[in-house]
């Protein structure tokens, strides 16, 4: 079983090595926030309190989050592995999916940190483009991240464009504040001997993903 999560500053590359793993081993992408948009769109009674809680400004609680991740975790496509996105985000919450997993029945899994050096993120972050309709995200430093036709999109044509969030000054907070409340969580993992680190700074995509791929070989073979 294939259980994975990354953890991984902004511009690490984490979408992407995220896709590619779930197109090899065919296992599903679990976003938390996914969950808690299906909740609303699908207008459940829960969903509704999820709205309303929203609405004011509050955040949703461990308790709901928990509720909608053991629900999913228990689908039959998540039965053999999946990547978790979003969660956990905390010390308190990677102890509830501890007992979440143990509760399912669940092998611990892996936890993957994707390190990058502020500076080569943030270089990373002011070279990407999106397209302007479908959202797809390029990265202009990155051969085999660039769109095929320069300013175009690969996939629906339309014309692509920097993101309003990337600039200096934006994106020095966000890292900053990313791995100051995700440090404790690298800490935990650390200690529970459950984490692997790459450095990509000078990787590529692809060869990410080849050092992810033989993590996941390794574990599979112990």
């Amino acid at each position: 079983m294939k259980n994975i999560i990354f953890i991984a500053p902004p511009a690490a590359g984490k979408g992407t090595v995220s896709a590619k793993v779930c197109e090899k081993y065919n296992i599903p992408h679990i976003s938390t926030g996914d969950l808690l948009r299906d909740e609303i769109a699908h207008e459940t009674k829960l969903g509704i309190e999820i709205k309303e809680a929203m609405a004011k400004g509050e955040f949703v609680t461990d308790e709901v989050i928990t509720k909608l991740l053991k629900k999913r975790l228990s689908a039959k496509d998540a039965k053999k592995g999946f990547i978790l996105d979003g969660y956990p985000r905390n010390i308190t919450q990677a102890k509830i999916y501890d007992e979440l997993l143990n509760e399912l029945s669940y092998e611990m899994g892996m936890v993957i940190f994707l390190d990058i050096s502020k500076e080569v993120a943030m270089e990373r972050a002011l070279s990407r483009i999106v397209c302007s309709k479908c959202g797809l995200s390029y990265n202009l430093l990155v051969k085999e991240l660039s769109p095929i036709k320069d300013g175009i999109c690969d996939a629906c044509g339309s014309n692509l464009k920097a993101r309003t969030d990337d600039n200096e000054e934006t994106f020095i907070k966000r890292f900053d504040t990313y791995m100051k409340e995700t440090y404790p969580l690298i800490e935990y993992y650390e200690k529970k001997n459950n984490l692997v680190k790459i450095n990509v700074n000078d990787k590529s995509a692809d060869e990410v993903f080849d050092e992810v791929n033989k993590i996941i070989n390794n574990k599979k073979t112990k």
